[in-house]
Order: C-alpha cells, then sequence, then structure tokens
C-alpha cells in the first residue's frame, strides 16, 4: 500500500427453467434521458459514472487512462490524472471518497476529492493484473471481480489485506453487488453460473443456469434480495430465486441479438438494462412484480456505443452511465411507469 498525489486536470441442484413470452412493451413514457460529450480525447471510453453527495459525477476514462467527474448543473467537467497504465475500468464513490479499479495494473486505489492524493492497494499475487468490479459493504470494505484473473476478492481497508478465492479456469467473474445480508453475488460470464460467497465462513456457492448457451455479464439485485441478470448471449432477462434456484426468463424488448449489458434497480424495484446489440444503444426497464416491460429510452449518441455499467443515484432519483461514444448519461426516472 502506498500513497502519491493526483495531478488535477480533472454446485447448485439443478434448476429448471420457466420461460416468458415477451410480455407488452409500454407505450407512453415519462422518464427521460440527457448526455453529456465530454471533452477529452477520442476514444476515450469514460464509463462507470457516480454520483457524489454534492451532486458531482464520477467517472473513469478506460482507454484515457484518468479519473474525472461532471458537474451535471453546470455542464463542466475535471479530470485527474493517475498512474501510466492503470486503465481504470470500474469507479465508486464511498463515504465521501472516490474509488477506482487499475484494470491494466492489479490495484485498486482510493482518491481524496478533497487533496487530490490516492492510495494504492496492490493485488497480493502479481498473476491478478485486472482488478474489474467493486461494491462495498457497511463497514467499507470492498469486494471485487478480477474477470481474466478469474477471481474474486475481498479487500478489507484498515488493514490492506486483500483475500481471494479463485474460481475454475474460464469462469470470469465479471458484474457484482451485496445483497441485504451483504452476501457478494456475481456472473461467471465465461461459463452459465451465478455465484456467492459467504462472507462469514467463506464458502463459495455456484447455481447452473439451465441453458449451456446463457452467459450472464452484469447483475442486479432487487430489495427483496431476488437476483436478476442479463443473458448477453440469447438476449434475455433472467431471474434466479436464491431460496429455491428457479429461473425465470424474459425475452428483451429487442430481440435475441440485443446484447444486455450494464443493468441496475431504482428505488421502485424496477429492473433497468441497457441493449447494446443495437445502435443507438436502448435502456429498458422491467416491472418485477407485474412480470412486463414498461419503459423503453433510445439513447443518442455520435457514433457507435455502448452502455457497460449503470447506477442509480437515489438522492435525485437519476441513473448514471457511460459510453463509447465519449459521453456521460442520465435517466431521470418517472415515479410510475406507465402501461397502456
Amino acid at each position: 500500500m502506498r500513497s502519491h498525489s493526483a495531478l488535477l486536470f480533472l454446485l447448485a441442484a439443478p434448476i429448471a427453467l420457466f420461460a416468458q413470452a415477451n410480455p407488452r412493451q409500454a407505450g407512453a413514457l415519462r422518464s427521460e434521458a440527457k448526455t453529456w460529450a465530454t471533452p477529452f480525447e477520442k476514444d476515450a471510453r469514460p464509463r462507470d459514472p457516480f454520483a457524489d453527495a454534492q451532486g458531482r459525477v464520477w467517472f473513469v476514462g478506460q482507454q484515457g487512462n484518468f479519473v474525472a467527474y461532471l458537474d451535471p448543473e453546470r455542464g463542466d467537467f475535471k479530470r485527474y490524472a493517475i498512474d501510466e497504465g492503470t486503465h481504470p475500468h470500474n469507479l465508486v464513490v464511498e463515504k465521501g471518497v472516490v474509488w477506482f479499479t487499475g484494470n491494466a495494473n492489479g490495484r485498486i486505489v482510493r482518491l481524496d476529492p478533497a487533496t487530490g492524493k490516492t492510495t494504492t492497494f496492490m493485488m497480493p499475487d502479481p498473476s491478478i493484473k485486472d482488478p474489474h468490479t467493486m461494491t462495498f459493504n457497511k463497514d467499507g470494505d470492498a469486494w471485487f471481480t478480477a474477470q481474466n484473473a478469474g477471481i474474486v476478492g475481498k479487500l478489507t481497508v484498515s488493514s490492506g489485506k486483500i483475500r481471494i478465492w479463485r474460481l475454475t479456469s474460464g469462469y470470469r467473474p465479471y458484474g457484482i453487488l451485496l445483497d441485504s445480508h451483504e452476501r457478494p453475488w456475481f456472473d461467471e460470464f465465461g461459463t452459465n453460473k451465478i455465484a456467492t460467497i459467504d462472507p462469514t465462513t467463506g464458502e463459495l456457492k455456484e447455481y447452473p443456469l439451465p441453458n449451456d448457451r446463457t452467459r450472464p455479464r452484469r447483475i442486479a439485485i432487487t430489495p427483496d434480495d431476488q437476483i436478476w441478470y442479463g443473458d448477453y448471449t440469447r438476449g434475455t432477462l433472467g431471474h434466479l430465486d436464491p431460496k429455491t434456484g428457479k429461473v425465470e426468463e424474459f425475452p428483451m424488448p429487442s430481440g435475441a441479438g440485443s446484447l444486455p449489458y450494464g443493468m441496475t434497480v431504482d428505488d421502485r424495484g424496477r429492473i433497468w438494462v441497457a441493449e447494446t446489440g443495437i445502435q443507438p444503444n436502448k435502456i429498458q426497464a422491467f416491472d418485477p412484480h407485474k412480470r412486463t416491460w414498461v419503459e423503453s429510452l433510445t439513447i443518442p449518441s455520435d457514433g457507435p456505443n455502448t452502455i457497460r455499467h449503470m447506477t442509480f443515484d437515489k438522492a435525485t432519483r437519476q441513473i448514471w452511465f457511460g459510453g463509447d461514444a465519449n459521453m456521460i448519461g442520465r435517466v431521470k426516472v418517472a415515479p410510475e411507469a406507465v402501461i397502456p
């Protein structure tokens, strides 16, 4: 662990499958989408935005190798230089502090927005070069994935200790979130499984999904601790009930080629999913209680785009996302969905 200054510029039992026909899409929209073009270099890949308590929206430039924030009221951006070769992937604001993963140099980094100083937590094994996605528990410790290294890890911030769990080769752990009991759940993108780790015992449990072709990429957890995922290869939204192991599937509105990717849950428990197999991308909302799609928004972009990750800000009821087309965007969520 070290510090330096940042420069300012800115195996469960087999599961039964319950396939569903594509439910009726909403005909009226009340949520609103807006995007901001970033002033940075072309192909910087701004991604994984996260709003702080001051309303600033922090994000990383994965290819541009920086951390930055957008002031959405003013439309201004501020950029922070970071270590060369970091290629940051995911960013989370936790208790006023900015955290990001070094996807190319095996580290998790804490950045103090007030001073610009950073603290670096290196992976305990130099073969783990690609920390991917993070989520924080109530103690302020981080669970994270490293896709190509095939590990899930937990960083205890107070000690700097990192514990790792090695998965079967090729399983590629990807998106990760905590349920209400602080159990981490994650997709295994290289196979057809969802998995969890008991935070007390450290036991790993995997849930095979019924179709061998399924490849879950991102994950969402509703307030009732139900697990939802996007099947990237088959164009469906999937639901895993952890108590029974039952799986349901709902076809994405744009079909098998929709490539569902970024996803999040709003404060009404609705699931928002980005369809990246179509241009321009669409963001679709699904009501898990009514088992139907309730909103559809087309996200304009200047060129091909991929919405890889989304976060919901409860304070402003806005979903934030980035895009390969050098933009940061948001969806202002309507309080209720409209069904014709």
